[in-house]
């Protein structure tokens, strides 16, 4: 049966965060797109289904339940990494049943909007019996199995897009945001840092390749003790489950080595503005022996910053788990199954009442 696609609504459905803002910049995109297939009938609405990668796509199409939805067609934007063997999956089209799952992880963490808006168009032209034109430097291999199409992610650096869409997937400038407590407890212990003379005296002597190795540490600090304070690393329970784990260590790591060196970078021009701002500088030649440049309130800010991290790391214990959680994939994928649990106790308590 054919179908008109000019005519077709279509339900986007968004997990919940940066996913979220895809699904409602792709729902204004196609809107406003008079040559798109969708025309102007696209709503959206934003849930995460308690399922998870190794969930199979007919149980995913069982949980969505496209069928009561009133729209023609049902495309779900998950954060979930979804995998055919070990090449990840961009989109899964089941036909008969309307729905198209589209895993934005697979797609890497460039150009995401254009490729999420790409493959809503194939995914409405699939349910249509009219399959669209692929996009020529994407790539993607399709493989149909009767009524399911399958959207393989290009085999060329598939992890590496994969870890990168997870990362993506994390906003790991949410860390910042996340942890203003602890850039209040650096931020104070390296401006009484600046007070002391034998903070200007080690930064005056310590060197470029002394304050690398120390900027490197604190960082590594900070790091390690997010993931312990907040008990962040994911711990296999089978060896059939390390291959995952690994990558949601590895998109964990790389999230906040992004946010703490952001936190860094922050805390350092801080640092530098109240060196530049309050410590007069006639002290510090009085300390240093040497007269006072620019240069010397940088090296100062560098090393005081590095202090400051560490003492940070300290702070991270301050922070509220949920905050630093967010960032993680991991964590982020188990609170699916919180709420789900959450929302069917409430119905229960409901109901008893």
């Amino acid at each position: 049966m054919h179908t008109d696609p000019s005519s077709q609504s279509v339900l986007v459905i968004a997990d919940p965060g940066a996913t979220e803002a895809i699904g409602k910049r792709l729902s204004e995109s196609l809107s406003a797109d008079s040559e798109s297939a969708v025309g102007r009938q696209v709503s959206t609405r934003s849930h995460a289904y308690p399922i998870d990668e190794d969930t199979d796509f007919s149980d995913v199409v069982g949980t969505v339940d496209p069928d009561s939805a009133s729209e023609d067609v049902v495309i779900y934007l998950t954060d979930l990494v979804r995998r055919s063997g070990t090449t990840p999956l961009v989109a899964e089209i089941h036909l008969s049943k309307r729905l198209g799952v589209i895993s934005i992880p697979g797609m890497g963490a460039a150009s995401v909007d254009r490729r999420t808006r790409d493959l809503a168009r194939m995914v409405v032209a699939e349910v249509s019996s009219e399959p669209g034109e692929q996009p020529a430097t994407e790539r993607i291999h399709r493989v149909q199995d009767d009524d399911v199409v399958h959207y393989l992610a290009p085999s060329r650096l598939s992890r590496l897009r994969l870890l990168a869409g997870m990362v993506y997937a994390n906003r790991p400038w949410r860390v910042v945001a996340g942890m203003s407590k602890v850039m209040m407890a650096a931020f104070a212990t390296g401006a009484v840092s600046l007070a002391y003379g034998t903070m200007w005296q080690l930064s005056d002597m310590m060197g470029p390749w002394r304050l690398s190795v120390a900027t490197v540490l604190s960082i590594a600090a900070l790091i390690a003790w997010l993931i312990i304070e907040h008990d962040l690393w994911e711990r296999p329970p089978s060896r059939e489950e390390r291959e995952r784990a690994v990558l949601y260590n590895m998109s964990t790591v790389v999230t906040l080595t992004i946010g703490v060196i952001v936190f860094y970078v922050v805390v350092f021009f801080l640092l530098l503005l109240t060196a530049w701002w309050t410590i007069p500088p006639d002290m510090v030649t009085d300390q240093i022996g040497d007269p006072v440049d620019f240069w010397t309130l940088v090296v100062m800010a560098w090393l005081v910053a590095s202090v400051a991290t560490l003492g940070g790391a300290l702070g991270s214990g301050m922070e509220d788990d949920d905050a630093v959680r967010a960032a993680t994939y991991g964590a982020r994928q188990r609170q699916r199954f919180e709420r789900d649990d959450d929302g069917d106790r409430r119905s229960a308590t409901s109901k008893s009442r």
